[in-house]
């Protein structure tokens, strides 16, 4: 009997210590949640600081112009801090994604190529790429361009448009790119150009001051649409300020910063 008991004993304890061994199953973890991106308090825009009417200096050397009223506008209804930045035109992707600047404001262009590196707001307004041409001159159209020189700013749009006419862009004597419009359209009046392409709103300003010096012609190189370029990663910055222009669209006072700069309303 002590032996089956002695037996009976160990197996108990067996079972037990076994039982004992069992560890408790881990208790599942929610993953932690994303922190909340911080909200936006300041912007900085950036420009080509001689592009008027758009964002250029003035004899006191301050930056004004149309975009620069539309986004002091915009970012007080926001209650956002804003500071505008000049930039070489020519590297805005770069300053835009490489996070030197947060918004590009100033009379730029949507274009597909664009699209693949730069988030753009409902277009705000259009635009044509007009001829200039000095007063007098025997250029009435674009074929009359041919073996003429031609002038445009760099990296501008209507760089592109005039290369999307190829037998136009080809019969160019010379095509000749400057930093600015300003110093395109100076070439212009010293004879050193034949005609310069340039935005309309930019165009019409400058030859509205010189009228006995400058013709704009009825051909152009097609009709385009401004829109305001943001970092492609910035969906809810992007939809804050399509908001608040449509606002601004729908309370006129868009209107009122289109007319102060055009006399009308050109915003579209």
């Amino acid at each position: 009997m002590k032996k089956r008991t002695l037996l009976a004993t160990l197996a108990v304890t067996a079972i037990l210590a076994a039982c004992g061994k069992t560890e408790p199953a881990a208790t599942a973890q929610a993953p932690e949640a994303a922190p909340a991106p911080a909200a936006v308090t300041k912007i900085v825009v950036g420009l080509d600081d001689n592009f008027p009417p758009m964002g250029f200096r003035d004899e006191k050397n301050e930056l004004v112009g149309f975009d620069i009223d539309m986004a002091r506008e915009a970012t007080k209804r926001l209650g956002i801090e804003v500071q505008f930045k000049p930039i070489d035109w020519s590297a805005k992707e770069a300053e835009l994604n490489g996070k030197r600047i947060d918004v590009l404001w100033n009379g730029l262009t949507i274009l597909e190529s664009r699209k693949q590196h730069i988030a753009f707001t409902d277009p705000y307004m259009a635009n044509h790429q007009i001829i200039i041409v000095k007063a007098g001159s025997d250029i009435t159209d674009k074929a009359g361009l041919a073996d003429k020189v031609v002038g445009v700013q760099e990296a501008s749009s209507a760089v592109d448009a005039m290369k999307k006419e190829e037998a136009v862009f080809n019969s160019f004597k010379e095509f000749k790119q400057f930093g600015d419009n300003i110093t395109a359209l100076m070439d212009l009046e010293t004879g050193r150009l034949d005609a310069v392409v340039v935005d309309e709103v930019v165009g019409r300003f400058h030859v509205a001051k010189k009228a006995d010096t400058y013709k704009v012609l009825e051909d152009n190189f097609g009709t385009e649409d401004y829109g305001v370029g943001f970092r492609k990663d910035e969906p809810e910055l992007l939809g804050k300020f399509n908001q608040v222009l449509r606002d601004m669209k729908a309370d006129g006072a868009a209107a009122e910063i289109s007319k102060k700069w055009f006399g009308e309303n050109i915003v579209k």
